[in-house]
């Protein structure tokens, strides 16, 4: 019988580096999808808080020693690295590490080479410390998220190529043109 190995869908792929830009594995260990209960909004903010999180509000991610809670949409939110079993029965939990992978730009015009991808003002002023948006990469669905290192975004796993690939092509295009 055959052993498979895990593999990341990023290997081989990242990092990738133009000019002072470099392109990154973000991918977190866990991601859990946690949606409330109709009237339980209030316990899962109580079941919150031992953790020092609480369920984002639009467009916000909250973040804290055991990790992240970040907004993905009305009613709902992703749980990242961080254990779900206290929302058990407050909200549905669906386990969603396998399917997502995340990616970091990081340097100097990072928002400037994503701008060319991604349909908002990701500039610090406007998309500043604890942002997140659910938006697209070029035509790729993601969650971007202001980090202190750069932007991250999660996109679908089975997007990888693609997006290393698209944002690459912007990186190299904005690297040039400082060169220029």
């Amino acid at each position: 019988m055959p052993s498979l190995i895990t593999t990341s869908a990023l290997q081989g792929l990242v990092p990738v580096r133009h000019g002072a830009l470099a392109l990154t594995d973000a991918t977190p260990a866990r991601i859990t999808s946690v949606a409330p209960f109709k009237g339980r909004e209030a316990d899962v903010a109580q079941a919150l808080k031992p953790l020092g999180l609480r369920f984002a509000a639009p467009n916000q991610v909250v973040e804290a020693a055991a990790g992240r809670c970040v907004w993905t949409g009305p009613g709902q939110a992703f749980l990242i690295d961080a254990d779900p079993a206290p929302l058990t029965g407050l909200a549905a939990l669906t386990d969603q590490s396998d399917g997502w992978v995340g990616l970091r730009l990081s340097g100097p015009g990072a928002e400037d080479a994503l701008a060319r991808l991604i349909p908002i003002d990701l500039r610090p002023q406007v998309f500043g410390a604890g942002s997140a948006a659910r938006a697209p990469v070029g035509h790729m669905l993601s969650v971007v998220m202001r980090a202190p290192e750069g932007i991250e975004m999660l996109l679908f796993r089975s997007m990888a190529r693609a997006a290393v690939h698209e944002i690459g092509v912007a990186m190299a295009a904005l690297a040039a043109r400082q060169q220029a």
